[in-house]
């Protein structure tokens, strides 16, 4: 039976779960993927960092929490830094290519492998970003449905942020590039304006949102570290447009006072017509929390 288009289907954008890194790390992930689970999310992203050390096994594991996902055709992960590492995982995210589309109900996924090859050292961290790539991202923006909500995932930032810890900004002073943003991460954002509707990334573990307005505005997400926030973005779209703001899917309440104010989409609204709203959280323990807008930028 064909699916109405005017169907309300739920993303939720995950990052830097870091399986292999502690069991404290793992057992939110285990609870953040059961509560996706509970709550009928329709489809998962993963941007990277999704092992600590690269290996094998901590991918498996991360297979193994996510398999419901996985089985149903649910689940888009890209590979981060920290997959390089080790036993070198990234490949099993997107096959090696360096940009592939997927495409899911209601959504038209972008994927771009960011991360740099053979990174055999923890703080060979910064990512790549060549003109060649950004041409190929682009060109598959091209081809989305009208209807598609388009989005852009890769681990690294594409806007310089703060830093989040001493080394990173002593590593800075030297000249290391290992925290910094993609040098082509403006181009990137520029050439996506009217193409695309969200860009969502990781590898900085303090979330982040952006709006770049425009006829089609742009989404800019980072997800932070997904399971030391004990929470994620949930997008919820129909026929190619966002219906409500982003909203926090968090864990527990406590989880949801240290999370940052997300930003207004002035033209998130209703795309017009009766509406059918796929089963929710408000199934399951997990509160989803639309968090009082703001009009600047937030980390």
């Amino acid at each position: 039976m064909p699916v109405s288009p005017h169907v309300v289907r739920s993303m939720v954008h995950l990052s830097d779960l870091h399986f292999g890194a502690s069991a404290r790390l793992e057992r939110r992930t285990i609870a953040l993927a059961e509560a996706l689970h509970r709550a009928n999310v329709d489809h998962v992203v993963v941007t990277g960092d999704v092992t600590e050390h690269g290996r094998q096994s901590e991918f498996e594991r991360f297979l193994a929490v996510f398999d419901r996902f996985a089985r149903s055709g649910r689940l888009t992960v890209v590979p981060g830094n920290h997959d390089r590492l080790g036993d070198d995982v990234a490949d099993w995210a997107m096959g090696g290519r360096r940009v592939h589309v997927r495409r899911a109900p209601g959504l038209h996924l972008v994927s771009c492998d960011s991360t740099r090859p053979a990174a055999s050292f923890a703080f060979v961290a910064h990512g790549t970003l060549a003109p060649q790539t950004i041409d190929a991202i682009v060109d598959a923006t091209a081809d989305a449905e009208p209807d598609a909500l388009v989005c852009v995932l890769l681990h690294h930032h594409v806007l310089p942020r703060r830093h989040e810890c001493v080394f990173e900004a002593l590593g800075s002073a030297v000249g290391l590039p290992f925290a910094g943003a993609l040098p082509l991460g403006p181009l990137l954002l520029h050439r996506l304006r009217g193409r695309a509707d969200l860009l969502l990334h990781g590898h900085r573990h303090r979330p982040f949102a952006h709006w770049l307005p425009g006829a089609r505005p742009l989404g800019l997400f980072n997800a932070g570290c997904s399971p030391a926030l004990a929470a994620a973005r949930r997008f919820d779209h129909a026929r190619g447009r966002l219906v409500v703001q982003p909203r926090w899917f968090a864990l527990h309440d406590a989880a949801v006072a240290t999370l940052p104010q997300q930003p207004v989409l002035s033209h998130a609204q209703s795309p017009g017509g009766p509406l059918t709203t796929s089963p929710a959280c408000a199934t399951s323990q997990v509160k989803c929390v639309s968090l009082a807008p703001q009009s600047t930028m937030t980390s």
